[in-house]
């Protein structure tokens, strides 16, 4: 399991300590099921067809040779799109399509594509996002840059589905404001690791808050 941390295949949903393994069949099955979401959601992160088919099948690969520490009653779709993610960022990493995928992360987190006159840096969108209050950077993270579905956010953060919902749309508007109307500081005032991009930055964020509160529920 060389690009999947050993933690991001323990961490997501276990009900308690004990371990029960899936039968291969059983297994199997839950794993057929979110096929569908893990296109959707490779596609989503790659705003590419054929990349995305890539990291489903590397994924569904890693997954299986990953079975016997799968625990029954963990959310398979959030392990699995664990596993996608940490491939995508092994991709991107690569650089093969750094400046789409960070248009694609801006359009994602502000819920529109950037208009032709109107350049989103993603760098600017990040300074944005710790501006915002704390439930609502965590909600739009988890759904705009993440993937997550608003129920899986709604676990993830320990609140209701409307919760979430009301959090994300306040943090657009939010973020919205902040960019249309010049508010942001400088960005001398605004320190990054210079060693990693903002995308990277933005989903480290994202791999953060969701192992974060799984691994305390």
């Amino acid at each position: 399991m060389d690009e999947i941390e050993r933690d991001d295949l323990d961490d997501v949903g276990h009900a308690d300590s004990v371990l029960v393994a899936l039968s291969d069949n059983e297994f199997k099955d839950e794993l057929a099921r979110v096929i569908p979401h893990l296109r959707a959601f490779g596609r989503s992160l790659s705003g590419n067809r054929d990349l995305a088919d890539d990291l489903v099948q590397e994924t569904l690969m890693k997954a299986w040779a990953a079975r016997k520490r799968f625990q029954a009653g963990t959310n398979m779709r959030a392990w699995t799109f664990i596993i996608l993610r940490n491939l995508f960022l092994s991709q991107m990493r690569r650089a093969r399509f750094r400046g789409e995928w960070d248009e694609l992360t801006a359009s994602k987190l502000l819920a529109a594509p950037a208009s032709q006159d109107r350049h989103v840096e993603l760098a600017d969108l990040q300074r944005a996002l710790l501006y915002l209050p704390q439930p609502q950077r965590e909600a739009l993270i988890l759904v705009g840059a993440g993937g997550f579905a608003y129920e899986e956010a709604a676990e993830i953060c320990g609140c209701a589905v409307g919760t979430i919902k009301s959090r994300v749309a306040r943090g657009r508007a939010a973020l919205e404001q902040l960019m249309d109307h010049g508010q942001l500081p400088s960005r001398r005032d605004h320190k990054t690791d210079p060693s990693t991009s903002t995308l990277q930055q933005i989903m480290a964020d994202v791999d953060t808050l969701s192992h974060g509160r799984t691994a305390e529920s």
